[in-house]
């Protein structure tokens, strides 16, 4: 069975154009779905933030009306509450690619304050493209790209990537009071953005990255994960 390494916000907010701190941290679905699938297929875990702090679940996750209905939303607090790799993260500086056998980004906000400028979120997602081993980020996670520029250029300009659109920050009522917007840093890394319908699932396969827009993607790129390259 494979080894897969989870690197995960550590952040609890995202500093907004004025300088408010909006409450957040990861999305409890794009954890959630892709830990449930992947572990029940016999495959390990081991989760890594920067310091290795416990990751924060933006309660706005868990909440019925963005979860899908009360029932999911309890599911998914039950898959986070047994989870134990959620409690003893390593820290991201001490993660070694050649320890694992694939790597996976979930998103929420929080990336957008914390991976985004993070040298060995950078570092690592550098390794694992070169690396050829499956890469899977999904919907905020992306931002963790733009730590991988150096020089001004990123290793990831030209891949086929998906992520959060402009919509759906809009949608979110964020858009307006964000610093910058994912999508337009990610065309501005110079990758080939490519979207599907806002909240509905949308999976892109380049090489061996994948990556997912928005929530709802994640257990849809676990599987893809499964089916493709952990076979």
């Amino acid at each position: 069975m494979a080894k897969l390494l989870f690197v995960m916000t550590g952040a609890t907010y995202w500093t907004l154009k004025d300088g408010t701190r909006h409450a957040t941290g990861y999305w409890a679905e794009e954890f959630a779905a892709p830990y449930k699938a992947l572990t029940e297929a016999g495959h390990e875990i081991v989760v890594a933030t920067p310091n290795g702090v416990v990751p924060n679940v933006d309660m706005m996750s868990l909440r019925p009306e963005m979860a899908g209905s009360a029932e999911i939303a309890l599911d998914l607090e039950r898959i986070i509450r047994s989870a134990e790799e959620m409690r003893r993260p390593i820290r991201l500086s001490d993660a070694r690619l050649e320890d694992y056998d694939a790597v996976y980004f979930p998103g929420g906000h929080g990336p957008m304050e914390d991976l985004c400028v993070d040298a060995d979120a950078g570092r690592l997602l550098t390794a694992a493209l070169a690396s050829g081993k499956p890469l899977a980020v999904v919907c905020h996670a992306p931002a963790a790209m733009l730590a991988t520029r150096m020089h001004g250029v990123s290793p990831f300009a030209g891949y086929r990537v998906t992520a959060f659109t402009n919509d759906e920050e809009e949608a979110v009522g964020l858009a307006s009071r964000a610093r910058w917007l994912l999508e337009d840093e990610l065309k501005d890394l110079g990758v080939d953005f490519t979207r599907g319908e806002i909240w509905k699932p949308y999976t892109v396969v380049d090489r061996n990255l994948y990556t997912g827009q928005n929530p709802a993607s994640a257990g849809v790129l676990a599987e893809r994960l499964l089916k493709e390259a952990l076979t």
